[in-house]
């Protein structure tokens, strides 16, 4: 490898990768791999998180090599929880893409894209897993770009008779309805959304619990994407004592998930171990998945986006 980097915007990453589904078969792989330890070929430490106080600011760098794939990539993603600006996003991120036989580096590619996707994609395969059988109504709280990404896929991919959202500006969640293409119903309170719903979709800034056990429907499925730090919450202990719990990672959400460090919840099984077989899909109970983001999950999403877009140019 040779000459300067290639770099793929967001339309060209967006190009490559039209659909989230279409990460499903590569992100089972990976999730399998990290959980099978050393013999699968991951190497992925705990995000590193640099806190930048004087502006309310964190930087994580997320490196991660697959054996697999042969992938080797970095993601570097800002987060700023008040921004002044309302044109600049909250979470911001690239992707560098390396040669893993040499270190050169291949491209530098958008993240914010690859981000919204893999994990709306993990979120599905969670909910393909411990998701009731007969779903049929389904509810987002929060409706950033998350809850954009993760209504395309399930959508596409489950047949739910209602769409719920809610968001703590109802205009957001009005826009939200306005610009997706199938019927969403906005609610004018989380309890009035989660309420009945067979599957609950968090994907919020929240840092204290938005979503309350007792309007959870026995039995139904948590995807709990937001509240990222150890010291943020979106559900309730009550959710969290009581619910199996799903992780991406034990050692991640033990060091960086304030709702389950702070809950002291037990973990009921890594996703990787359910679609290995060696722990089961309880389906028949309340889960919750709480979903982190793993860098192995970036490594491959972005190598399949640099191959498509390689294979166009």
């Amino acid at each position: 490898m040779s000459g300067a980097p290639s770099f793929l915007g967001a339309a060209e990453v967006e190009a490559s990768l039209p659909r989230a589904s279409l990460l499903l078969a590569p992100l089972e792989a990976a999730l399998a791999d990290f959980s099978k330890g050393g013999a699968g070929g991951v190497v992925q430490p705990v995000r590193t998180v640099v806190p930048i106080r004087n502006y309310s600011g964190f930087l994580g760098v997320m490196p991660a090599y697959s054996a697999n794939e042969d992938a080797l990539t970095t993601k570097l993603v800002t987060f700023y929880e008040n921004s002044k600006d309302p044109t600049v996003p909250s979470h911001q991120a690239t992707v560098l893409l390396f040669d893993p036989s040499n270190g050169s580096l291949r491209a530098v590619m958008d993240g914010s894209v690859i981000t919204a996707k893999r994990t709306a994609a993990v979120s599905a395969i969670a909910t393909k897993l411990l998701m009731p059988a007969n779903s049929e109504v389904l509810c987002i709280l929060g409706a950033g770009v998350q809850a954009y990404s993760h209504y395309d896929i399930f959508t596409e991919l489950f047949a739910f008779k209602e769409v719920r959202i809610w968001n703590r500006t109802e205009e957001r969640a009005q826009k939200f309805a306005d610009s997706v293409a199938g019927p969403v119903r906005v609610c004018s309170s989380a309890q009035e959304a989660a309420t009945g719903a067979d599957v609950i979709v968090t994907v919020t800034m929240a840092t204290k619990p938005i979503l309350h056990g007792e309007w959870v429907k026995p039995g139904a499925h948590i995807n709990a994407v937001g509240a990222s730090r150890p010291d943020w919450r979106e559900l309730d202990d009550d959710i969290m004592k009581n619910a199996m719990l799903y992780v991406d990672s034990r050692e991640a959400a033990l060091c960086e998930s304030g709702d389950v460090i702070l809950s002291e919840a037990e973990i009921t099984a890594e996703l990787g171990e359910v679609l290995l077989g060696t722990k089961p899909a309880l389906r028949e109970k309340t889960t919750v998945f709480k979903s982190l983001g793993m860098a192995i999950e970036d490594t491959v999403a972005a190598k399949l986006v640099f191959d498509s877009w390689s294979a166009s140019t």
